[in-house]
Parts: structure tokens; sequence; C-alpha cells
């Protein structure tokens, strides 16, 4: 959720939050963790004649998932964050770039730093406002977007996507939904200034860019159009998301869904009926 400052109560919904109302079943991904994990548990042979110890076993596997859903969350963070403090530097602006290089080397994960400073050159990225974020009150919704920039003398927006390596050694490939976060964004009204005065101004960067998901990997950057021509498939498709989200939040607040119910009372003739057959 999302407010119009740091003092005021949230209104809206975050992009991703729209978007998480599709749909998505992640539950034989999560049984392949679960059952991998036990399979290549050091303490599985011991635990097999021990009932007890095997359900340990399975219960810690059955965590597997989410384990590696957390681990990847806080390590997009990492490049994330890396990426941000790329694009201050570029735009002469105060940056902790040494630091999140740093955080990033101190995990075995300076790859993804490398691909990226590669990417920025190779493609003359020019930052023109990172980590913006926007508002949209027809719809009603909220979100930050990665970054604004010019490559090539065309203004682009851009959603930064940490991905793991497949076994050919490139990148993985993104998940279609980024679409809908960019042209959710490409349709903002209103760009942050100041958070704690909760100032706002028109959204400047909405006319015709180039919407690019750009998947970071440790092996390489794989930079994404995201096709004109479907577009306002997406957008409809957001939209009809958003409506889902509050529809489901009203549901919530409604009351009780399913109220208890006492069996009739038995009327005078029924019983009567009854004992004369």
């Amino acid at each position: 959720m999302y407010s119009r400052s740091l003092d005021a109560l949230p209104t809206v919904p975050s992009i991703t939050t729209v978007i998480a109302q599709a749909p998505s079943d992640m539950s034989g991904w999560a049984g392949h963790m679960a059952a991998t994990t036990l399979a290549r548990d050091p303490a599985l042979a011991q635990a097999a004649a021990d009932p007890a110890k095997l359900r340990g076993l399975a219960k810690e596997a059955s965590q597997a998932a989410d384990r590696y859903r957390n681990a990847a969350a806080e390590r997009g963070d990492r490049v994330h964050a890396y990426a941000e403090q790329v694009s201050l530097r570029a735009l002469g602006r105060p940056h902790r770039l040494a630091e999140a290089r740093e955080e990033l080397r101190s995990r075995g994960e300076e790859a993804f730093a490398a691909r990226f400073d590669e990417w920025w050159q190779l493609y003359g990225v020019q930052p023109l406002a990172p980590e913006i974020t926007v508002w949209n009150h027809e719809v009603g919704y909220a979100g930050t977007l990665d970054l604004v920039a010019k490559i090539g003398g065309r203004l682009c927006l851009i959603d930064f996507k940490t991905k793991g390596t497949d076994r050919n050694g490139q990148v993985k490939a993104m998940d279609e939904k980024v679409v809908m976060q960019l042209v959710a964004g490409m349709k903002a009204e209103e760009s942050l200034l100041d958070a704690a005065a909760g100032s706002w101004e028109p959204w400047a960067y909405g006319g015709d860019p180039v919407l690019l998901g750009v998947a970071i990997g440790e092996t390489e950057v794989r930079p994404m159009q995201a096709n004109p021509e479907v577009l306002r498939f997406h957008w409809y498709k957001f939209c009809a998301l958003r409506r889902v989200w509050e529809t489901r939040l009203r549901a919530n607040e409604a009351g009780r869904a399913l109220l208890p119910i006492r069996p009739p009372a038995v009327r005078p003739e029924a019983a009567g009926a009854a004992a004369l057959d």
C-alpha cells in the first residue's frame, strides 16, 4: 500500500500487489524443492529407520521453497541497490556505490555487478530518475519504477529483475508480468517530489517511452522490450486485477460470509400428522 506522504495513511495498492491478484500455482515447484532438499540431506540415511527424525527432516525440507524465495528476494534487493547507486553516481548525486559493491562481493555476488556494469557501458545508459515513485488517481494505485533513462536517444522506463543462470550459462527468462508492471508505470499521472512534504508533480515520462525489462544475471544481462502491440491488453488486465483487489477487500470487510443456522421449529400440524400415521 502507498500513501501520499510519510504522515498520511496508505490509500492505494502497489503495482505489484495488484499484479499478485492473478492466480499463480507454485505448488509443483515447491514440492520439487522439498523433495530435492530431502533427497540431498546427508542425515536422510540415518533417519530412514527413525520416524521421528524423518518427520523432522521432512518438515525442514518442506520450507526449502520459502528459504530459496526469501534468499532470492534479498539478493535482488542488493542488486537493485547497486543499480540505483550506479545511477546516482552518473547523475552526480550522493551515492554509496563502493559500499553496495562490497556488499555484493562479501556474499559472492559481485558477478551481478560486473555484468550490470558491462551492460550499462554497452548500451550507453543515461539515467534521468532512479527509483521514482508514481501515482495513478483514476485507477487507484502507486508504485516505484527502477529507472527512467535515455538509451540511444530514446526515453526508456526500466524494470530490473535479478535472475539465476540456466544449465547453458544463460540468464533465465523473465516472467511476462513485467509488462504489466511497466505499462502501469507508463500510465502514471504523478510522480513524487518530496515524501515528507507529500508533494507531487505531473508525470513527465509517460508519453511514448520504450518499456524495458532487464534481467541481470551472473553471466549476462538480457534486456527485453515490451511489445508495443500488446501493451493495451496488459493494461486492461492490470485494470481488471485492480478491480479484483478492491472487490476482494470489500468482501473481506463486509462481514462473515457464512452464518450458523438452527433447524426449523416443528409445526403443530406436521407433528399431528406424524402422530396420526
